[in-house]
């Protein structure tokens, strides 16, 4: 990099205060002293730094914990940088390995098209958009030729791709591991070449493919990128990775009111993991509520309430927020019933004398995914039936006109026969 020049003590205040956003949460910086150094020149010759997130189209539905990124790309934004998103139209073909057990299903383009749209849909609910690049990387990956392709392949070795920790188990239980999968971190690596990235962000799952961008860069002859990984964030039961298919996840998406009911679900010994990585409170307000509830001065709950509030405040409105914290307070504190209860039809047809299996009730209501969740609901005692509950998975329930059916803490469904 260029050898440092003196900032004015005005350019140091902003430098220092840049920093300490830039770490707020952040796992790893890969290396630490070249980002000061970028964000220096930066500060120098007024020319933004360009962000980089690589984005895999096969899955758009965004939760909360998607936004760990994205809040910190927002961060850079504010700082005054460019974010460049590239969405992998090109790689989603092949799709992401990390973490997989064996080889991706490839997407078909018109797939991959959809899913971009969606994505660029949801993702400026939090980023900037006059401050957004979107890229899709078919532009310059599928215009290499195969010598091109040779080229960027003779820039790694089998090696240094065993060295990934998915590829190593497939690799030695015997798990076919196709050639073409070695080709998506060398494809992501060569966006950042393709961009001139100066940061590139990820998960901290996604630290080898991070890298490559790295080595491409210095081997193309360019200033090499600066990594940042974000932590991962576990989901509503405190132990797995936020996932949809685990069904501990807050939807960005959500009404109001079940993004407020969510939120206060979290864990008390993960809410300040939540409030420092997936909200925009200013890190005076985060040692604020840190402190307070640290010291005692902050109930868990109250501070649980203040994130659920602003959580909603982001991705709706202070208005939706009002009502949500409202509601929230009326059916889980006073045991009220929501306002807006849904009405779900119960088919004649599917009762006898009356009654019907209390697991197909569930069910018909739409209160469960499948079967399964709602054994385990009923022996959790956690099904009522206007407000008695049920603890026997097997029993036949009469079914009534009108009955409230509730299930956990959120779910309710108001009976009407057909």
């Amino acid at each position: 990099m260029e050898q440092e020049q003196q900032l004015t003590p005005e350019q140091e205040r902003r430098l220092e205060e840049q920093l300490a956003v830039i770490r707020r949460g952040t796992s790893e910086m890969i290396p630490a002293a070249d980002l000061e150094k970028k964000v220096r020149k930066s500060l120098q010759t007024g020319k933004p730094l360009k962000v980089k997130l690589g984005l895999d189209p096969s899955a758009p539905d965004i939760h909360i914990g998607h936004t760990v990124v994205l809040n910190k790309l927002r961060q850079f934004q504010e700082l005054g940088h460019v974010v460049q998103l590239v969405i992998g139209d090109f790689t989603g073909r092949i799709g992401d390995p990390t973490g997989k057990s064996e080889t991706r299903k490839q997407l078909t383009e018109d797939e991959v098209k959809e899913n971009a749209k969606t994505y660029a849909e949801q993702l400026f609910l939090i980023l900037d958009r006059d401050k957004t690049e979107i890229h899709f990387n078919s532009k310059w990956l599928s215009s290499l030729d195969f010598a091109a392709v040779i080229d960027l392949a003779a820039k790694s070795t089998v090696a240094r791709m065993l060295e990934r920790d998915d590829f190593a188990k497939r690799y030695n239980s015997g798990q076919a591991i196709s050639i073409h999968e070695f080709f998506y971190p060398l494809m992501q690596g060569y966006d950042s070449v393709a961009l001139e990235s100066d940061i590139e962000l990820g998960g901290t799952d996604q630290t080898f493919n991070l890298l490559m961008g790295r080595q491409l860069q210095y081997q193309y002859g360019q200033e090499e990128q600066v990594i940042l990984t974000m932590p991962l964030l576990e989901g509503l039961d405190g132990v797995k990775k936020m996932s949809k298919s685990l069904g501990n996840y807050i939807g960005i998406d959500e009404t109001p009111k079940d993004m407020y009911g969510k939120a206060m679900s979290i864990p008390d010994e993960l809410m300040l993991k939540y409030f420092e990585l997936v909200t925009d409170f200013t890190l005076e307000e985060l040692e604020e509520v840190k402190k307070g509830v640290e010291g005692g001065q902050i109930h868990p709950r109250d501070a649980k309430m203040k994130l659920a509030r602003r959580l909603v405040e982001m991705y709706h409105t202070p208005e939706a927020a009002d009502e949500a914290e409202a509601e929230f307070r009326r059916v889980f504190q006073q045991g009220a019933l929501p306002e807006d209860l849904p009405e779900k039809t119960v088919p004649e047809a599917e009762l006898e004398d009356g009654k019907i299996w209390v697991v197909r009730l569930l069910s018909l209501l739409e209160l469960v995914s499948s079967n399964g969740e709602a054994r385990r609901m009923i022996k959790q005692g956690a099904v009522k039936l206007d407000g008695e509950k049920v603890s026997d998975p097997d029993a036949q329930v009469p079914v009534a006109d009108g009955m409230v059916v509730r299930v956990g803490k959120r779910r309710f469904a108001k009976v009407v026969k057909k």
